[in-house]
């Protein structure tokens, strides 16, 4: 490990036990949000695909089971589900306007998580220079 790479990790590790797990769970929120947003455009990539199953996750699910998980590898795929739902002729599960209407939904969600992370590190930074 290098000198820089090891100043950068211990840096983190006071950054993180300094801002708490608020940053945390912003981080992981937004990760999640990501990480729907790529299952929901697959779907709609392969939505004439025959035999395509449609993935999704449940967000809240999916970062209560992140924030209880101790193990990385439990985290990889916790909340990604395989949906059968309504199937058609052709085996693909996946449906137009449902992709749509999920795609839409995670990014006003994922916007409204990147201005609460913007407010939180403005809030501190405010806070930091009144105390100079």
């Amino acid at each position: 490990m290098s000198r820089t790479s090891a100043r950068g990790d211990t840096d983190v590790k006071i950054l993180d036990s300094f801002f708490g797990p608020y940053s945390e769970n912003l981080r992981s929120a937004m990760g999640k949000a990501t990480q729907r947003h790529s299952l929901l455009t697959a779907n709609l990539a392969n939505i004439n695909t025959p035999g395509y199953k449609r993935k999704d996750m449940d967000f809240s699910i999916a970062l209560e089971g992140e924030m209880r998980s101790e193990s990385l590898l439990s985290r990889t795929n916790r909340g990604v589900r395989t949906d059968l739902g309504s199937v058609r002729v052709d085996g693909n599960s996946a449906v137009l306007e449902q992709e749509m209407v999920g795609i839409a939904e995670t990014e006003l969600r994922y916007q409204m998580l990147a201005e609460m992370t913007s407010r939180y590190f403005r809030g501190l930074k405010d806070t930091i220079k009144e105390g100079r």
